[in-house]
């Protein structure tokens, strides 16, 4: 601070009071004005070395600084609900609801639940792969209505392929894409030996929602 202090009392006293009055020291605009700024610190202080005239330049004289302008971010716009309905782009071609083009998908699932709990053994506790599965993805799951108050469920088993959060789009054996409600409905889910069941009144929310959700340690449902 000191030498700062020192050198602009050296560069003020090489300027005449009246200078700015008598319009004699025009500084002209853009790199020139730092051209003339850099040359009168170094005729006014000779004792600076140049890389010092410059550090002093761009400290002490921040509107000679070099300066970009901040290009601001765009805001990525999001489709509406409408649009991606009109859009249809959840909607699977005729041609596309064949059960055998997603048995693929219930292996990868099946690797990833796998995975999720650490490798599924018979000494495992049931409570600890019921929390892990109500927090777990389910799409590519293939799952089975054991009870519901629409009878016409009951008994219906498929891949999930789209998981929404009151519903689940299913592809059934026989190749017809169902739509079941998750209220008043109860779903098993099999892996590796191992059954769990999911309680549709408790699972009414997105997968991003279920993975930090609590969830209560039995669920209930009134049929």
């Amino acid at each position: 601070m000191a030498a700062s202090s020192e050198i602009r009392r050296i560069i003020y006293s090489r300027i005449r009071p009246d200078a700015g009055d008598n319009l004699e020291l025009q500084l002209p605009e853009g790199k020139t004005s730092a051209k003339f700024v850099t040359s009168f610190l170094r005729s006014s202080v000779p004792q600076l070395r140049p890389e010092e005239v410059q550090n002093y330049l761009y400290k002490s004289l921040p509107l000679l600084c070099p300066t970009t302008k901040l290009k601001k971010k765009k805001k990525r716009k999001c489709l509406s609900a409408k649009e991606r309905r009109d859009l249809r782009i959840f909607e699977l071609k005729p041609e596309q609801q064949r059960y055998e083009l997603f048995l693929p998908l219930h292996e990868l699932w099946k690797q990833y639940i796998r995975d999720l709990c650490n490798g599924l053994k018979p000494q495992m506790s049931m409570n600890m792969i019921q929390t892990k599965l109500m927090k777990a993805d389910f799409h590519g799951a293939i799952v089975t209505v054991v009870k519901s108050k629409c009878p016409s469920n009951v008994g219906t088993t498929g891949i999930i392929l789209q998981e929404m959060k009151h519903i689940f789009k299913i592809i059934t054996v026989e190749n017809k894409l169902k739509v079941i409600p998750k209220q008043n409905n109860i779903f098993s889910v099999e892996i590796d030996g191992f059954i769990s069941y999911i309680y549709g009144n408790m699972f009414q929310l997105r997968s991003s929602e279920r993975s930090v959700k609590k969830f209560k340690g039995k669920g209930s449902i009134d049929l």
